[in-house]
């Protein structure tokens, strides 16, 4: 069924086919599209509705996009399903995090190599026992473009939830008991950031048969100021979006190889 005034626009994101590259940016913050797309060579403004707004430019003369999401799991799935309809394929998320371990400093980097289902969106495709990982080809390109960068970096994995005050406020939810035993668990396993988005964008992209990666800026890290340690607030992102952007050409460059 088609919902869009426009039945060949996608409902959510209004974009069609042609419109987006096979390689796709997605951040969360629409603010944060047309920053990206200053990376590209002649981007252009594709659509803005609701929460999703999205540039096509190209680089290395390869059509690319930008896409946001918006917040969480459920936004982001719609995002990817609609681009995939639209032609793309390859997709980099870029986001903030919070910090989970102690050695997870504000401004680092952190590149996901897996990401804890606690959220809600993925229980809608798949059973919880199958894991939420990324594409090898992506993550590598991520990895070697942070290398390059000189910036701090981690790779591992990431926690995802629904409720951002829950993570930070557990305490004061009903719930918990849950929400404050399995985050210890979390810590113990040694993950590294907690964010929204990666467990619905991999599992998706799972089903869909398309490369997702992700990688996030640690805006700051709350077991550090529990251990009183150093814990500025960062929100620059220009250093994540810049791994980012070189890990798409790098992807470009390896693909067209």
């Amino acid at each position: 069924m088609k919902y869009s005034e426009d039945p060949n626009r996608q409902y959510h994101i209004q974009t069609a086919p042609g419109e987006v590259g096979e390689y796709v940016i997605l951040p969360g913050d629409p603010k944060r599209c047309e920053k990206i797309a200053r990376y590209f060579d002649d981007p252009v403004l594709i659509a803005d509705s609701r929460e999703f707004v999205t540039y096509t430019g190209t680089l290395d003369g390869v059509k690319v996009s930008v896409t946001s999401t918006g917040i969480g799991g459920p936004s982001a799935s719609i995002a990817m399903e609609e681009l995939v309809k639209c032609g793309a394929r390859t997709f980099v998320r870029i986001g903030t995090c919070g910090g989970m371990q102690t050695d997870v400093k504000s401004g680092d980097i952190v590149i996901a190599t897996g990401a804890i289902r606690m959220e809600g969106t993925t229980k809608e495709y798949a059973p919880i026992e199958f894991p939420a990982v990324p594409d090898l080809t992506v993550t590598n390109a991520l990895v070697s473009a942070a290398k390059k960068s000189g910036h701090a970096w981690h790779a591992g994995v990431v926690q995802c939830k629904d409720a951002f005050y829950g993570q930070h406020n557990p305490e004061l939810m009903p719930a918990s008991y849950e929400l404050e035993n399995k985050w210890q668990a979390w810590l113990r396993m040694g993950a590294l950031a907690s964010e929204m988005e990666s467990a619905a964008l991999f599992i998706v992209g799972a089903f869909l048969r398309v490369r997702v990666g992700s990688l996030f800026l640690v805006m700051a890290n709350q077991e550090r100021e529990k251990a009183g340690l150093e814990n500025p607030v960062v929100h620059d992102t220009d250093a994540a979006v810049r791994i980012a952007v070189e890990a798409v050409r790098e992807l470009i460059r390896s693909d067209a190889s």
